[in-house]
Order: C-alpha cells, then structure tokens, then sequence
C-alpha cells in the first residue's frame, strides 16, 4: 500500500481526497493548508498540518499531491521531488512556459521520481475513444479542431480568492485556469500547433489584471487549421465543446458525449463520459482513473502517467496566444 498527503486544502483538494479513499491501495496519510479553517475539508481521522515541510518530515509519504495556488506548482513540487518523494501536481503545470521548462528539466534530472501533471481529460471515455478512432487512421488526417469553453464567474469567485485574478500568483486568467484542459485536447488530438493569432481581452468589470476571454486561431504542422474560444463572460456553466474534423468524417464532444456526424446529417452517439456525483459537472469523472493510473506506475515504477514534459506544450500555447493578443501579429511556437 502506498501512502499519500495533500499540500492545500482548495475547492479541487476534495477530488482528490474522495479518489485516494476510494482507492483500497492508497492510505491518506496526512494532509496540509496554512489556513487552519481548511482542516474541514479532510477527515477527521487525517492528521493535519499547517507546515508542509513539518509534514514531510513526520510522515514521509510516498506520493504528495499538490493542489495549491499556480505560483506554488512548481517550486513546491521540485523541493518535494528532490526529498526522493514522488508528485502528483494538478494543473497548470506552472505559471508559464519558461517555469514549465524548467519543471521538465528538472523532472528528466530525477528519472527515479515520479511527477505527474493532472490531466485528466486525457481519461475521459469521449477522449480515449476518439484518439484512438484518429490514431487508426481509418478516417484519413485530421484537417480542422475547435475547442469551446463558454463558462461563468461571478466577481466573488475573484473576490473570495484573490490571487487568481493576479498575472503574479496565477499567471493567467480562463486559459490557465478554466480552459488549459481544452487547448490540452486540441495538441493531444490534433497534434503539433505551429502559430496562433489570437485577441485577449476582458469583458467582465471585475478590475483584475488576467484575461476573462479569448479567441485563437490555431494552425497545425500537420495541415489542420483550428479555432479556440473560452470566456469566463458567459451567462451561466455550459459544455465544453470540441469537434475534429477529418478527410472522411466530423467528430463532436457535446455535454461530454463523443459524436459522428454521419453524412445524412444525423449525429450517431458513440460514448459517454461517466460522471462523479455531487461535483461540478465540469470536473469529470476521470481525476479517480488517472490518479490510480498514477500509482500504479509507482507501484511498478513504469512511466505510463501524464508527465511534466507533456503538459509544456499547453503552457507554450497560452504565451503564444498572450502574446498574440498583445502584440495582434501570429506567433510561431
């Protein structure tokens, strides 16, 4: 049996707390936040700790999960790293691209130490099925992606937490933190994006430093153009929408159902994202299946999890498309 703790007690902390107790193979054995009010969010039975490194030095767990502010990723994971300890950090990766280059340097200089990046979107029963469905080629090449996150925040949601409306503390705004699964999926799926031209702005009064919405155009190695849009300006939560097109058929992700677009026009319904009772719908479900993923490549010290290197490209993409915005010229990745 492995033994876990969390460092940072935040809203995403009860995902991961539900999914290591849902594991027979996982032990919580500690978890931390500075602020002793959080202590609510874990067990009782848990021990709790203000200190991390008073933590890590009581207990020694084997895995540290890492859900603390953007700013904290990295530094936080590599001090962890470097006691031999293994890290399972949610997302992003890091504050930016420069950071997350450093984190996968640093991850390729400790091969023995596992470092994972929450990604879980890779999971999702829609994702896999129509990866593979790409991969075998039995629809020809890919040829136009789109991702959509049209989602809502209420000033409060700024308000209550100060530092995710900071360039600082957060690094962005509705790309870093709502929407980095999205441009995510579109590399997975798509493959190597080669330029962006992009606007960023705010739509929202709210008197932030970080972005509320974005669009991009995304253009491919491989030939495919593509459209990405996220905004936290809506009126309400809606599905995440992706579509892939290719030379002989369209594929859609549509309130987390995977769809061909037959050519009659009719959408034939393939799968189904299975879903976690009592979250938000836009968690998923799959925090549980890559989080057990995780440790069962610990258990068999295999390197089949989502690593720091293949969570760079999505921090490279969100420079490119600020930058774009800034400057209102395409950038080359």
């Amino acid at each position: 049996m492995k033994t876990a703790a969390v460092i940072g007690l935040g809203d995403i902390s009860v995902i991961h707390i539900a999914a290591l107790q849902a594991n027979p193979a996982i032990q919580l054995a500690a978890v931390c936040d500075i602020d002793a009010s959080a202590r609510e969010r874990a067990p009782k039975e848990v021990p709790f700790y203000q200190d991390y490194r008073q933590m890590l030095a009581d207990v020694r767990p084997d895995v540290v999960h890492i859900c603390l502010p953007h700013y904290l990723h990295a530094p936080v994971a590599e001090e962890v790293g470097a006691m031999g300890i293994h890290v399972f950090c949610e997302k992003p990766a890091a504050l930016d691209s420069a950071e997350a280059e450093e984190f996968a340097a640093f991850e390729a200089a400790h091969p023995k130490v596992h470092m994972g990046i929450c990604l879980q979107n890779r999971l999702n029963e829609s994702t896999i099925l129509l990866k593979e469905l790409l991969d075998s080629g039995e629809y020809g090449a890919v040829t136009g992606l789109k991702g959509i996150v049209p989602w809502s925040r209420p000033k409060s949601y700024y308000d209550v937490k100060p530092w995710r409306g900071t360039w600082k503390y957060a690094g962005g705004g509705c790309m870093i933190n709502q929407s980095v699964h999205t441009l995510d999926l579109l590399y997975y799926l798509g493959g190597t994006i080669q330029s962006v031209k992009a606007s960023v702005s705010q739509l929202l009064d709210y008197g932030i430093e970080v972005e509320d919405t974005v669009s991009a155009r995304l253009m491919f190695s491989g030939g495919a153009q593509g459209l990405f849009m996220a905004t936290n300006a809506n009126y309400k939560n809606e599905s995440v929408q992706i579509s892939v097109q290719t030379e002989k058929a369209e594929f859609s992700i549509i309130d987390n159902v995977l769809y061909l677009l037959e050519e009659d026009g009719n959408k034939k319904r393939l799968v189904e994202d299975a879903k976690l009772p009592g979250t938000k719908f836009y968690y998923g479900a799959s925090h549980q299946k890559l989080i057990a993923k995780f440790y069962q490549a610990v258990e068999q010290e295999t390197q089949d999890y989502i690593h720091v290197k293949d969570a760079v490209m999505s921090m490279r993409l969100i420079d490119a498309i600020q930058e774009s915005g800034r400057t209102g010229q395409t950038v080359r990745l």
